[in-house]
């Protein structure tokens, strides 16, 4: 009996949902960064085993918006909470529950969609203290399974697996087999450039930021894939901070991305890049929807 699901990823900002993804995969398709709000699309990746096949849904971190995109990214997590079979709630190993999880409890409270919960990070606190943090989200609400983990080291993912098989139904295979994201290639390298775009800039600058696949071609007669992206930003003063003293900063992000793309899409990649300012785009409905971020994805 051949079975499948869909599992929505939950949880606050940065605590490793695109991590633990990534790992399920074993591939990675969501960007990972140690900044919050580095997601902000759902991205669906599928396992397929012989006996399931499981669709998890990565949302971005829910936290309180400043903007029209801390809205839109909001509104996307909450809205897949009674759109599946099972929510994966990853949280940090912390025994006092913050406000920003208490929120995500009531809006549990108004579901019936099993929540299992996955305390992350564990290889950061002393195993007798992980008993103390599942005691206290045990309190506050009335979980299918607890499981903790370290989606960096992989340690334990086995065990939120089987949790997760236990809310699966029988059903079709969704997917072919092999495929392990539903996201479009050119939206997938627009993340991977942003992803670098995160790691090497400064506080101030990677929140404001967006990339856009301009053109995505083979070359003729050559196996070299052609990619022309423009790194999107709000504020004049930001361009020469991605651009870096005589181009090296975007030289840098360049060839970092270069190489993920290439490994992604297993073909050589020219890739070129390009800085454009756009004055508060996060806060511009017409911007958002231009650069992917469609309220009604």
């Amino acid at each position: 009996m051949f079975k499948s699901g869909f599992v929505t990823i939950i949880g606050r900002p940065n605590v490793g949902k695109s991590t633990l993804m990534n790992h399920f995969i074993g591939k990675k398709v969501a960007i990972m960064s140690n900044k919050p709000q580095t997601t902000r699309n759902r991205i669906q990746t599928i396992l397929t085993t012989e006996k399931e096949q499981i669709i998890f849904i990565d949302t971005p971190g829910i936290h309180k918006p400043k903007h029209k995109l801390g809205e839109h990214m909001n509104q996307m997590a909450l809205s897949t909470f009674s759109e599946v079979d099972a929510l994966l709630w990853l949280v940090e190993p912390d025994q006092k529950v913050g406000a920003g999880d208490l929120f995500i409890i009531e809006k549990l409270k108004e579901i019936k969609t099993p929540v299992i919960l996955v305390i992350n990070k564990m290889d950061l606190i002393p195993k007798n203290e992980i008993l103390l943090v599942m005691d206290a989200y045990r309190k506050l609400y009335a979980f299918d399974d607890i499981v903790p983990v370290s989606a960096l080291k992989g340690e334990n993912s086995e065990a939120v697996l089987d949790a997760v098989r236990k809310h699966l139904l029988e059903g079709p295979m969704f997917f072919p087999e092999g495929m392990v994201t539903d996201q479009p290639e050119k939206q997938l390298v627009a993340e991977l450039i942003r992803e670098k775009t995160l790691f090497f800039l400064k506080e101030e600058v990677p929140h404001g930021i967006a990339v856009v696949v301009e053109s995505f071609e083979e070359r003729e007669g050559q196996p070299i894939l052609e990619i022309h992206a423009t790194i999107v930003c709000e504020k004049k003063s930001h361009k020469p901070i991605i651009l870096g003293k005589q181009g090296q900063m975007i030289k840098k992000i360049g060839t970092q991305a270069r190489k993920d793309i290439q490994n992604l899409l297993g073909t050589k990649v020219h890739l070129e890049l390009w800085v454009k300012v756009k004055d508060n785009w996060r806060d511009s409905e017409f911007h958002l929807k231009n650069y992917g971020y469609d309220q009604n994805q």
